[in-house]
């Protein structure tokens, strides 16, 4: 007959049902705990989710305003149109005639690194002197920063071959408008008919390019023709 041996007092996982009641005591609030913190945390990413696009949507107008309006998607025609007051497109047009001498070589502005570099002033049709102006209060720096030169009393860079020429004891800059000495081209907003001699080097030589000038051929401006809408005629 086999001897009975009976539990020992302190043992709970030696009692009926002792088992299943101690995993419940020790493991299911650990199981509660974990589920209730990620309910919390889901809770929370909903609320802040749902405040943040909650937010754009009731701000969306100011917001793209925002965006649209930011310098850094301009390009830098856009921020100079802005920054100097430029009229709309279409709102003035002028021709005029320049000629820029370095060391006595004129610079050819027919290549097409020149040519319709900016819409509201430029060169064009391979033309290497006559500038077309196509709105109001548009300065010379538009012109000049559209193929990379820039001009001062002391100066003149040409940034898109990186020279530059600057005044010394045997060379200087020489700036005319009309024949007349000008400061700061840069400025400067040509008028229809103006003539524009900017000469680095030999004083000696300014006479001689100016007279080169007066004999360029500046175009009548082309006018909207009231008899065929959209064609333009020369008079």
């Amino acid at each position: 007959m086999t001897e009975k041996v009976l539990p020992k007092e302190d043992s709970d996982f030696s009692l009926p049902g002792r088992i299943e009641e101690s995993n419940s005591a020790y493991f299911e609030p650990e199981i509660k705990s974990k589920g209730k913190s990620l309910a919390i945390f889901g809770i929370a990413f909903v609320l802040v989710a749902v405040g943040v696009f909650s937010y754009y949507f009731l701000n969306q107008s100011e917001i793209d305003s925002q965006i649209l309006d930011n310098t850094s998607f301009k390009t830098l025609e856009e921020k100079m149109a802005n920054h100097y007051g430029v009229g709309q497109f279409g709102s003035d047009h002028a021709h005029a005639a320049l000629v820029i001498f370095v060391n006595g070589d004129k610079l050819d502005f027919s290549h097409p690194q020149f040519q319709i570099q900016s819409k509201y002033i430029h060169f064009e049709n391979d033309n290497p002197y006559l500038i077309h102006k196509h709105a109001t209060d548009v300065p010379f720096d538009m012109l000049f920063a559209s193929f990379e030169l820039k001009i001062t009393s002391e100066c003149i860079e040409l940034g898109y071959e990186e020279s530059q020429y600057c005044t010394d004891k045997d060379n200087s800059v020489t700036i005319l408008v009309n024949g007349k000495p000008y400061s700061n081209i840069n400025l400067y907003e040509i008028r229809h008919n103006d003539r524009i001699l900017i000469s680095f080097g030999d004083l000696e030589l300014v006479s001689e390019q100016q007279k080169y000038l007066q004999g360029l051929e500046i175009h009548d401006i082309p006018k909207i023709s009231k008899i065929v809408p959209g064609k333009d005629i020369s008079v």
